[in-house]
């Protein structure tokens, strides 16, 4: 039975769809309740939705709630919601860095302690924290983007430290660039500056990625994968 953060389209969705293909029940989350409940009755498998912000304080205890509540258990957790904002240091707006920090840090840190509390006792489990290829990057105003990636690159690996021995698996994917609606904002900002992006993952790439961490046995543990596209440089 697995979680899901961030399940309203792009990677999030995708993941969804490649842990339904491979029999789990889910709970996905996001914050447009429409398109959670369009992929709830595409998946064939129970699936139970959470309309709600995952920098909410209350949602990653709501989140294992519901899948106790509904499932009777939980195993995995997938923290994918993520935001991207950029900008040169004196023109972005300062709001909307610390709005990405809630999202792409804090609620992360959050999540995968609620659910590391629960998985510990049980004696079983796996937590995957989505990064991104900007963790091991250094570019002109995506300073704050790149920080909060490497990060949580760092907060991933120090959890996995810590949950040693007790049967849950903690690991990062960072992937490349990737068709995602994130991504299609990037590319016409790059398209007006005459920048032009390299082809990216598909979604389903990075989703299949994590099914793998998930299905290796027991006694491994994926800590970290990066996946970028063949023609990326990064």
């Amino acid at each position: 039975m697995a979680v899901v953060t961030g399940a309203s389209s792009g990677i999030g969705e995708a993941i969804a769809r490649e842990l339904a293909a491979a029999g789990m029940h889910l709970v996905v989350t996001a914050r447009r309740a429409d398109r959670l409940l369009a992929l709830k009755s595409s998946l064939g498998v129970p699936c139970a939705v959470l309309a709600a912000d995952i920098a909410d304080p209350s949602t990653p205890t709501a989140l294992l709630a519901l899948a106790l509540q509904t499932h009777g258990r939980a195993d995995v957790l997938v923290n994918n919601a993520g935001r991207v904002v950029s900008g040169a240091f004196d023109r972005v707006d300062l709001d909307e860095l610390a709005a990405m920090t809630r999202v792409n840090f804090d609620a992360v840190v959050r999540a995968s302690y609620v659910f590391a509390r629960h998985l510990k006792p049980q004696g079983s489990g796996a937590i995957v924290n989505v990064s991104s290829v900007g963790a091991y990057l250094s570019h002109s105003s995506m300073g704050v983007y790149g920080a909060l990636k490497h990060a949580l690159e760092t907060f991933t690996t120090a959890l996995r430290v810590e949950l040693r021995g007790s049967g849950v698996r903690v690991g990062s994917i960072a992937p490349g660039s990737t068709d995602t609606e994130i991504y299609g904002a990037l590319r016409e900002r790059a398209a007006a500056a005459g920048v032009q992006m390299a082809p990216p993952l598909d979604a389903a790439d990075i989703a299949a990625a994590v099914r793998f961490m998930l299905e290796r046995p027991a006694h491994a543990n994926v800590a970290r994968l990066l996946l970028v596209s063949a023609a990326e440089s990064a």
